[in-house]
């Protein structure tokens, strides 16, 4: 089968190595010319994807798969079109961006040809699919959905640096528009694709048919809102844990010990290319979604919040040397999307702190790149917030960051044997001297 894979990202180049290591022809689609490049030279653009390097190596050599920055050397010959362009949310309105999918769709449309399955993987707003692809597609090419192509939403459901084990573990959605394009998704995805046996599940691991277009979009923003929801609670039982004094991660460790409580973690964020973001696009065509809502929140004030406790305990944070540790959104990742770096630098800057980051996966240059004044352990501070858990910062001590009065570890990744003598303080703990 020839195949068109839009958008050669962290999720698209993924997917198009793993249609290629199934058997198939593949050209990926990009906008970046330098990630074209990389691409047919067989090297990947970005580090830290679990055996994408070996699998570019084998493949792209072997004529299974290239890339290119020309939709009308792509789309035309394609049997099957796969899209995961970009969608950004507006921060101040909460409301979706389509310009990058618009574009991208409007391109498709242009050189769409009679017999393609077309299939969104982005993450989108309920209805999304059937009232603005539809149409879109048809204005452009000219074509009828049903019955001169056919168009379906199967949302990508991985983690990236896991990309090849998510693809075998999890199930492949697929929601259609008519009962011929889903019977005509479920055969594609079931050639290439392969999945892990999974007892656990209510029907067997593979393609599972959702009965339409906007049952499959819903589960993917349901599947993520509810950890966002879930992260609130935790974060709010953590809030009054402070209040009284107690350690709120005994009362979770506690709750989860019998089945029917599953209490994520609190932390000082929520990052990411989902987790902040996909509560947002359900609340777009579900408004009245209060419990979302106000854990969408309370998940962004965490930053704030441990700012002000920081300040609490100092009195004033005015012209304190404040390291902040990990830009990343979580730990062991080299990205920033939507990371708790942001608003606790900002909040740290407002109340008259110096504020310097460290992060092992960033250079000096890509941090000042940023706005930030890197930081180096041996400098001398007055406190410390880890903002990330890296692996790197469980060892770290007061001997490494001179001067420290306070650490705040906002994601419980340090030893606390290795901070007696300082106070640090955790969410949803009372501040302890060890």
């Amino acid at each position: 089968m020839r195949i068109a894979v839009v958008a050669m990202g962290k999720i698209g180049l993924p997917l198009a190595v793993q249609f290629a290591d199934s058997g198939h022809e593949v050209i990926g689609v990009d906008v970046n010319p330098r990630t074209v490049e990389l691409i047919n030279n067989a090297v990947e653009p970005f580090p830290g994807e679990a055996h994408l390097q070996e699998k570019l190596s084998e493949l792209v050599p072997a004529g299974k798969l290239r890339a290119t920055t020309d939709y009308a050397e792509a789309i035309p010959q394609a049997e099957a079109v796969v899209i995961v362009v970009p969608l950004f949310v507006n921060d101040e309105t909460w409301e979706p961006d389509f310009g990058w999918m618009d574009a991208a769709t409007r391109s498709l449309g242009e050189h769409l040809k009679p017999g393609t399955l077309v299939s969104y993987e982005t993450t989108l707003p309920v209805g999304t699919t059937r009232n603005r692809w539809k149409p879109l597609l048809e204005e452009m090419s000219g074509l009828k959905e049903g019955e001169d192509f056919h168009l379906v939403f199967s949302p990508e459901r991985v983690l990236t640096g896991r990309v090849f084990a998510d693809l075998r573990r999890y199930p492949k959605l697929v929601g259609g528009l008519t009962d011929a394009g889903t019977a005509k998704a479920i055969e594609f995805y079931e050639s290439v694709l392969q999945f892990d046996d999974r007892p656990d599940l209510p029907r067997p691991n593979g393609v599972w048919d959702m009965g339409c277009a906007e049952a499959a979009e819903m589960a993917k923003l349901a599947e993520t809102t509810y950890r966002d929801v879930n992260i609130g609670l935790a974060n709010q039982f953590a809030v009054y844990a402070d209040k009284v004094g107690i350690d709120v991660q005994r009362v979770i460790d506690a709750c989860n010990s019998q089945p029917y409580s599953h209490i994520h973690r609190p932390g000082i964020a929520v990052g990411g290319h989902c987790i902040p973001v996909y509560p947002r696009l359900y609340l777009s065509t579900d408004p009245d979604a209060s419990v979302v809502r106000t854990a969408r929140t309370f998940n962004a004030g965490m930053p704030q919040y441990v700012v002000d406790q920081v300040e609490t305990m100092f009195g004033s944070l005015d012209g304190m040397r404040v390291a902040v540790l990990g830009a990343s959104y979580r730990g062991g990742v080299k990205e920033t999307a939507f990371s708790g770096i942001f608003a606790t630098v900002e909040a740290l800057r407002e109340k008259g702190a110096t504020v310097m980051v460290e992060d092992p996966m960033f250079t000096d240059e890509e941090l000042r790149s940023f706005g930030w004044e890197p930081y180096h352990f041996g400098q001398e501070v007055d406190a410390a917030i880890v903002q990330a858990d890296h692996a790197e910062y469980k060892t770290i001590s007061a001997k490494d960051l001179p001067g420290i009065r306070l650490l705040a570890d906002g994601r419980r990744v340090t030893d606390p044997e290795l901070w007696q003598g300082t106070p640090r303080m955790v969410i949803g703990d009372a501040i302890r001297s060890h």
